[in-house]
């Protein structure tokens, strides 16, 4: 199982940077059918892991992944799933 791990802690106080990392690793993880994103938005005040999820929420960005868990064991950490769609007609084909 592939897994891309983006970790913010470089850039924890820039917006603008955030977003755009965000919206990058959705978009590599669709492109190359990755199933895990892990986001480290790290513990601090928990800001960021809000800015995080409110990203994760908007409604064109949900549309795109499956779930998002929390890690139980460290507060500074998300786990966002997808799930993609097979590709047609590669599977299941007799002839």
């Amino acid at each position: 199982m592939a897994k891309i791990v983006l970790d913010l802690h470089d850039i924890y106080n820039k917006g603008r940077e955030i977003d755009k990392a965000l919206h990058e690793v959705v978009q590599e993880a669709i492109d190359k059918r990755i199933d895990t994103v892990e986001i480290i938005p790290g513990k601090g005040s928990g800001q960021l892991k809000k800015k995080v999820l409110r990203f994760l929420d908007r409604k064109d960005i949900k549309a795109l992944y499956h779930r998002v868990d929390k890690d139980s064991k460290n507060f500074g950490r998300l786990f966002v799933y997808f799930k993609h769609k097979r590709a047609q007609g590669r599977r299941g084909k007799k002839r």
